[in-house]
């Protein structure tokens, strides 16, 4: 029997993200009477967000109409659109700017205060919002999930309890939806236990980086939002930058890797810190100083990549399900749309007999112009794996201008992530400069300023299911490729000098970006949640 404590509810949440608040605001303003649980992994509502970011505010538009007067941290609207191509040395800016980023009335935000903002608009109509408690496993009865658990707190290293132990508490609901952002471990499991990718293409991901820098004033303009393409990565791999300047000084600078690269040397942080180096890019950091790091995998798959959204119990929103909009660089409103949609359909069924699975969220989904944008975009990711950069460019330009997204073909993604690297010695290998510590960094000092902490006693929350298959896989063919698109030190080779290499987990570094459970070629490391609390601390800015 278990010696866990349970509460009961109508619907729970699963991550207070724009998805999950969003999904929570909508349930009280359509059932005020039910009882609606947020639970967040974050020692604080906002601290695991990450993001550029620029927002379409038409979601928020629809969930709350009066954002403007109810004080929503949108300050600075978007004033100018550069897209700009890179060489080593040179930089060419298009004359005509792709209509997927144009950003007439957008803004220039702090993810992480906007969605501090939802959190208080939704405790204000009695949402239960819990920070600092990781859903660490899916309660399912008879078939149907009926809640979540939260992690055990106080267990160490050699999973034993410690002096401070107290169990998980078991959250039981009608519904439970699940918005913990891309490649959530519970989502990973919903998918395969519920066979919910069946008859969609492979999800392919990105891993975004990013720093915010404080810059002088009389460098900044508020509302710039410049992205590149092109050098540093080669004409095979995918990827750009974004760099937005925004409230009082602040300049939001990240790089996106495709995670279907090739090369197993390739480092996306140090292409990352490479690119800043480039004249056209470091003059925006100018005198400026790194005030702040992090770094998150995302969900690039798009329209072809969407799962089955429900199961007995429960349904997946926001990122969970893959609902960003890679060509336009955004995903805020996609997940709000969805949350909102999974909401209604929720507030129906407790209204209703409460079926089993909430079907009518597909159909919302389907009739939703959140449906008609994403498959509107569906061919532009897709195209840079089937043509390359140039193809792509000149291809884009077609489906973009001509075609506006009503091509009768549909491409594919082909293969997950993880069977894309070429072994090592057939690979060609990249040496990247050192870091001067003013406009390029190494690892540890990134992670430092991303304010990352763990309970050091408490068993390591990433794991190899078969330890063996590192030194024969990883090492012998990739040499150690975690060791590079790590974005935080977390994955180290020690013992290569006296013949015995060997692989050592910092888990303690772990920013919860998820990419080497993405990204491991045989999909052997397996993120799960640590103690909750645990991980970043994204300040306000970010």
């Amino acid at each position: 029997m278990s010696d866990r404590e349970a509460m009961e509810f109508d619907v729970v949440i699963v991550g207070a993200g724009p998805a999950g608040l969003a999904a929570a605001i909508r349930l009280k303003q359509l059932a005020p009477e039910a009882s609606v649980c947020v639970v967040e992994k974050a020692g604080e509502v906002g601290a695991h967000i990450l993001s550029g970011a620029v927002i379409e505010p038409r979601a928020l538009a629809e969930l709350l109409p009066d954002w403007r007067e109810r004080g929503a941290p949108l300050h600075t609207e978007a004033s100018e659109d550069h897209f700009v191509f890179l060489t080593r040395t040179r930089a060419f800016r298009s004359p005509i700017t792709p209509p997927q980023m144009h950003n007439h009335g957008n803004f220039v935000v702090s993810l992480g205060d906007v969605v501090r903002w939802l959190g208080q608009q939704a405790e204000a109509l009695g949402v239960e919002i819990y920070p600092g408690f990781a859903a660490a496993e899916l309660l399912v009865e008879d078939g149907r999930v009926v809640g979540v658990a939260t992690g055990d707190m106080g267990v160490n290293r050699q999973g034993e309890h410690g002096p401070n132990y107290a169990p998980g508490m078991e959250l039981r609901a009608a519904y439970t939806l699940f918005g913990e952002g891309c490649r959530g471990s519970l989502s990973k499991q919903l998918m395969e236990r519920f066979n919910l990718r069946e008859g969609v293409d492979p999800q392919t991901y990105g891993l975004g980086i990013k720093e915010l820098w404080e810059i002088p004033r009389e460098n900044h303009k508020p509302g710039l939002i410049m992205h590149t393409i092109g050098w540093p990565a080669d004409s095979a791999t995918y990827a750009g930058s974004w760099l937005y300047h925004f409230g009082d000084g602040l300049v939001s600078f990240g790089y996106v890797v495709g995670l279907d690269y090739r090369n197993p040397w390739l480092s996306p942080f140090d292409e990352m810190q490479r690119l800043k180096t480039h004249p056209h890019m470091a003059k925006h950091f100018k005198g400026g100083r790194r005030i702040s790091y992090g770094a998150r995998a995302l969900s690039e798959g798009g329209f072809q990549s969407i799962p089955k959204l429900t199961f007995p119990g429960g349904a997946l929103i926001g990122d969970s399900a893959g609902f960003l909009n890679l060509p336009k660089i955004k995903g805020t409103h996609c997940a709000m749309k969805s949350g909102m949609l999974a909401a209604e359909a929720a507030a129906e069924a407790l209204a209703a007999d409460r079926p089993a699975e909430l079907t009518a969220y597909t159909e919302k989904f389907k009739a939703s112009w959140l449906y008609g944008e994403l498959k509107r975009e569906r061919n532009l990711r897709p195209a840079f794996a089937k043509f390359g950069l140039y193809g792509f460019l000149a291809y884009s330009g077609l489906d973009s201008f001509v075609l506006r997204g009503r091509a009768p073909w549909t491409f594919h993604h082909p293969h997950p992530d993880n069977e894309t690297l070429l072994p090592a010695a057939d690979a060609p290998r990249i040496e990247y400069p050192k870091p001067d510590g003013v406009l390029t960094f190494d690892r540890l000092s990134s992670v430092f300023i991303s304010n990352t902490n763990h309970e050091e006693d408490q068993p390591v929350h990433l794991r190899l299911r078969h330890p063996e298959r590192w030194l024969g896989v990883n090492w012998q063919t990739y040499h150690s490729p975690e060791s590079r698109y790590c974005p935080a030190g977390v994955y180290e080779v020690v013992g290569e000098e006296a013949g015995a290499p060997r692989l050592q987990i910092n888990a303690q570094n772990c920013v919860h970006c998820k990419t080497c459970d993405i990204k491991d070629p045989t999909q052997n490391i397996d993120w799960e949640t640590p103690e909750g609390g645990g991980g970043p601390a994204y300040p306000g800015g970010m």
